[in-house]
């Protein structure tokens, strides 16, 4: 008996020292934690129940049947967050540069499935150099195994990655299914191809940071939502963000206990619009006086910032926020903004969260690079996303509502639950210069009579009682009592209860 207990911890120190210190320590001069050390920190304490610590490859190719490290370069398991279960896999890129084996991804699928089986997220530390060339193609039908359970579990339990290292090739497209992507600046990188390959094929010279870094996946391609400092604060972070989260799409998310009152009043809204139409102003600090204690969790700050995303919380009940900011391309709705705000509130519908939506949107983005780039099709996309989501929807418009992207933002038409407008708020087909060149175009030489009819159409048109008047706006509010009027809107949608018809699935203009 004591035989075996001593091969057991022998075996457990070889799994937690991974590839050897000289490799651990090569880690930390890149400033980067170990797989086990990323899990310390991220989980609670004491909470983490490790599985498979001692499983190895099966390859015997390459001399590879000699080199043979328990845990097979992941550490896999679940544990806690805030008293919250969730399970975890963290590639370790010290045992062979967490490239990805049939044993590796079948590490990855055991905690998937059965996070799918309990109703818990499910959290990904990507550090991989990819498929592990000696596997060949066993390799990548362990990818293949990995990409099928990210799908099936996509809708049901929140999957997030955090990128903390290389993820190049095939190791990108997990990541890319999952709800959300957080990097770490100057240590973490993704591409489908690295600058090796572009260079050979396009003959374009680039560096890994410049092709696939953190700041070109928050800034250029959106493909990540985040970037942290380093590994300390992308975890920290990942703990706060979790606490939005429900633990699966059966339960509501966590109430988290304010002292905020529902009540509260903020007199400095009523000035926050300026009186110019014309000029911008920033829709953040409404957010922030909105919500409980001023906390907002923004998402892709830093891409298309004509629109903002992110998770706050009402009265301790998390909400998804999305909203116009005219401080960035007048608030306008392009190709970009509306992908990025569409699957914010599919994920949000898909997870019982309810979507407060502020609206100062002038349309969408006139321009042929636009429509060239699809944006009828784009645009449609949040349309779709909007008029399919059940969830609780309340809409206040701050000011600007025109033409289709007034119809888009969370309105009426698309099931918005309650729709508030601010006294100042203008929903019309158009701005009313606009308006008036088109309608009394014969009057173009009169700028006198222009002027009075633009003063006419404003008076008639730029304010929110004609569509209150068609039940469109369910009442107008002054910008203080926003708060107010949200939470007890909220209060009195929490049993809400919608049902779309059957269907296998809707097929959203991809």
């Amino acid at each position: 008996m004591h035989d075996i207990q001593q091969m057991l911890e022998e075996k457990r120190a070889k799994a937690r020292l991974g590839g050897g210190q000289k490799r651990i320590d090569a880690q930390h001069a890149k400033g980067k934690l170990t797989a086990r050390e990323r899990l310390e920190l991220l989980l609670d304490e004491g909470t983490f129940e490790e599985w498979d610590m001692f499983v190895e490859h099966r390859c015997v190719e390459f001399g590879m049947a000699d080199n043979k490290i328990p845990g097979d370069g992941v550490v896999t398991g679940y544990g806690m967050i805030n008293g919250r279960l969730v399970f975890v896999y963290s590639q370790d890129f010290t045992v062979f540069g967490g490239a990805l084996s049939e044993s590796h991804a079948e590490k990855i699928c055991k905690v998937m499935d059965q996070a799918m089986k309990v109703g818990a997220p499910v959290i990904g530390l990507n550090d991989s150099g990819g498929a592990r060339i000696q596997e060949g193609v066993a390799s990548l039908g362990g990818y293949a195994e990995v990409f099928q359970r990210n799908a099936m579990a996509s809708g049901v339990i929140p999957q997030i990655s955090m990128i903390m290292g290389p993820s190049a090739g095939g190791a990108v497209y997990s990541p890319a299914m999952t709800d959300f992507i957080f990097m770490v600046k100057d240590s973490s990188y993704m591409f489908v191809t690295g600058p090796e390959v572009v260079k050979t094929v396009t003959h374009e010279e680039v560096s890994a940071e410049e092709l696939g870094g953190a700041s070109t996946h928050t800034t250029k391609s959106g493909v990540a939502d985040l970037a942290f400092e380093n590994d300390v604060e992308a975890l920290l972070m990942l703990r706060r963000f979790f606490n939005y989260l429900p633990l699966n799409n059966r339960e509501k998310a966590p109430q988290r206990p304010s002292g905020d009152p529902a009540n509260r009043l903020d007199l400095s809204l009523d000035t926050l619009v300026p009186d110019n139409p014309n000029k911008p102003y920033d829709i953040k600090e409404l957010i922030a006086k909105v919500v409980d204690d001023g906390d907002f969790f923004e998402l892709q700050p830093d891409y298309a910032a004509n629109i903002v995303i992110g998770m706050a919380r009402m009265e301790g009940q998390t909400v998804g926020i999305v909203a116009n900011n005219p401080l960035v391309l007048a608030g306008c709705l392009d190709i970009k903004s509306s992908i990025k705000a569409a699957r914010f509130v599919r994920f949000c519908d898909a997870f019982n969260i309810p979507v407060i939506t502020f609206v100062d949107v002038p349309g969408f983005m006139p321009g042929t690079s636009q429509e060239y780039g699809g944006i009828i099709k784009h645009g449609a996309k949040l349309l779709y996303a909007y008029a399919e989501c059940t969830v609780p929807k309340v809409t206040v418009i701050t000011r600007k509502a025109y033409g289709g992207a007034y119809d888009v933002m969370a309105s009426k038409h698309l099931r918005g639950d309650v729709n508030f407008a601010w006294p100042n708020a203008e929903i019309a087909v158009m701005g009313a210069k606009g308006a008036v060149e088109i309608i009394f175009r014969e009057d173009k030489g009169d700028p006198a009579k222009l002027a009075a009819k633009e003063a006419e159409y404003k008076a008639r048109f730029a304010n929110p009682f004609v569509a209150g008047s068609r039940g469109f706006i369910d009442d107008v509010i002054q910008p203080h009592e926003t708060r107010k009027r949200i939470c007890r809107s909220l209060t009195m949608l929490k049993d809400k209860k919608v049902e779309n018809p059957w269907r296998k699935h809707g097929n959203i203009p991809l």
